[in-house]
C-alpha cells in the first residue's frame, strides 16, 4: 500500500507538471480524509468508539473520533509526501492541511471540555507539523477550514488567532482555504437554502486581511458569491477557484479565463492566483485530469489576453 500511495503521488506530480501546473501538490493520494489523514497521527483520540455527532453547525450527522485525553504528535505527518514531492520537481510544492476550527467540528471532546482550548491544541501540533514540512522544502503551506463560512463569530473571536498559533516560527507561505463545502448531498442542499448570493465571505475577509496569513482561497466558479467581495482582501495574495469540483462539465480555456478576467476588477494581477473550488475528490480520475489541465490552459489564455 505505501509503494501505491507512492506512485500515486509520484504520477500527480508528473501530470500536474505536464500541464504546466505553476505550485504541485501531492494531491493528497495518501489521505483517506482531508481531516482524518492528520488525525490518525496523533495521540489522545478514539477511533475505536465512535460517537454520532452534527457536523457543521448540524448540516449533518456522522460518527466521528473523540478526544479523551491530551494531545500528542505520534510521529511526523505527510513527512513522505512532502519529501517525494521535493525530490522530484525544481517547482514550487504546497502541502495542505486541516484547520483547528474544521479539525474541532469534526470530532467530539471528552478531554478539554473547551472547543477554544481544543482548538489551540491543535494548532500547536499543526504548528510543530508545518515547521517540518517547511523543513522538507515544502514552499506553502495551506490550512483548510471549511468551517470559518459557518461559524463567522467564532472566526473573528477566536478562529484567525488559532491560525496565528499554526503558522507561527514559519518563513514560508501561509494560506487558508475557506469553501462551502463539497463532497457530500448535505452540503449541496445547504448551499440552495443560502439564497441568490452567498455573503458568508463578507463577514469574515475582514479578519483574514488584518491577518499574518499570506493568502486566501476561495470559491468563485459557478458559485454565487459576489465576486467583488474578493476587495475585501486588499493587501492578500487571493487564489480564485475557476473550476468547479461539484460539476463533472469540464470547463473550456475560454471560461477559466474569463473568470479570472473577472476577479481582476478586484484583485490585482500580481496578487491572484487561479485554483480549483476545492480538492477534486467528488469527481472521477479522467475529470479531474481535464480540469487540471483546462486550469491551467485558462491560465495560460488570461495571461495572453491580461498580461496577468
Amino acid at each position: 500500500m505505501l509503494d501505491a500511495k507512492r506512485d500515486a503521488t509520484l504520477l500527480w506530480i508528473k501530470t500536474q507538471e505536464d500541464a504546466g501546473v505553476d505550485i504541485l501538490t501531492d494531491g493528497e493520494q495518501s489521505r483517506q480524509h482531508f481531516v482524518h489523514g492528520f488525525l490518525e497521527y496523533v495521540e489522545g483520540i478514539d477511533f475505536d468508539h465512535k460517537v454520532k455527532m452534527g457536523i457543521r453547525n448540524n448540516r449533518y450527522d456522522a460518527m466521528v473520533p473523540v478526544v479523551t485525553g491530551p494531545l500528542k504528535l505520534k510521529g511526523r505527518v505527510h513527512q513522505s509526501e512532502a519529501q517525494i514531492m521535493r525530490a522530484h520537481t525544481q517547482r514550487k510544492v504546497k502541502i495542505t492541511m486541516p484547520g483547528p476550527m474544521t479539525i474541532i467540528d469534526t470530532l467530539s471532546d471528552e478531554y478539554y471540555g473547551d472547543k477554544v482550548k481544543l482548538a489551540m491544541a491543535f494548532a500547536d501540533l499543526l504548528n510543530q507539523k508545518a515547521r517540518a514540512l517547511q523543513a522538507d522544502g515544502v514552499d506553502v503551506i495551506q490550512f483548510d477550514e471549511p468551517a470559518f463560512n459557518v461559524y463567522l463569530d467564532d472566526v473573528k473571536a477566536w478562529g484567525v488567532d488559532a491560525l496565528h498559533r499554526c503558522i507561527e516560527g514559519l518563513t514560508c507561505t501561509t494560506a487558508v482555504h475557506i469553501c462551502y463545502g463539497y463532497g457530500i448531498k448535505a452540503n449541496l442542499d445547504w448551499k440552495e437554502t443560502l439564497g441568490g448570493a452567498w455573503r458568508q465571505y463578507e463577514e469574515i475577509f475582514p479578519a483574514l486581511a488584518a491577518s499574518r496569513i499570506d493568502q486566501v482561497s476561495l470559491e468563485c466558479m459557478n458559485a454565487k458569491v459576489p465576486m467583488h467581495l474578493m476587495s475585501l482582501l486588499k493587501g492578500k495574495t487571493v487564489m480564485v477557484g475557476v473550476i468547479d469540483v461539484a460539476s463533472d462539465v469540464i470547463e473550456t480555456p475560454e471560461q477559466v479565463a474569463a473568470t479570472i478576467g473577472k476577479a481582476l476588477e478586484f484583485v490585482p494581477s500580481d496578487k491572484l492566483i487561479p485554483c480549483t473550488n476545492c480538492g477534486m475528490a467528488p469527481v472521477a480520475r479522467s475529470i479531474a485530469v481535464a480540469k487540471r489541465n483546462a486550469l491551467a490552459a485558462g491560465a495560460r489564455l488570461a495571461r495572453s489576453l491580461y498580461g496577468a
